[in-house]
């Protein structure tokens, strides 16, 4: 998995490409403390590039909606593929966290 982020408009955009499974959620629950230093009051996670998400992903995804809300900060997703939206769907993730059509719907809040 592949990790990059940026600041735009006081919101941060991690983007992630690859696959976010049981080897490389790690990497990402490693960079949670990190990225809230960085975040204002909102987070999006710019999944476009993500081919695959497993279970061990959705929890690092979870854990990190979990303390950006203890934080007072909002997570919503972005772009997200065919496959990796069905398994928010399927998992019921869908309906915790926002999901955009993109970075750009993200930002504007739509």
């Amino acid at each position: 998995m592949e990790m990059t982020q940026r600041m735009e408009n006081e919101t941060l955009v991690v983007s992630l490409a690859g696959r976010l499974d049981a080897v490389s959620a790690p990497a990402l629950d490693k960079q949670v403390p990190t990225l809230m230093e960085a975040a204002a009051k909102r987070i999006v996670l710019d999944l476009a590039r993500l081919e695959y998400i497993s279970s061990a992903g959705l929890r690092s995804v979870l854990a990190l909606a979990k303390v950006a809300k203890a934080k007072g900060a909002i997570l919503a997703l972005a772009g997200l593929q065919d496959m990796v939206k069905e398994v928010f769907h399927i998992s019921g993730f869908d309906r915790l966290l926002p999901i955009h059509d993109s970075v750009k719907t993200a930002l504007a809040g739509d």
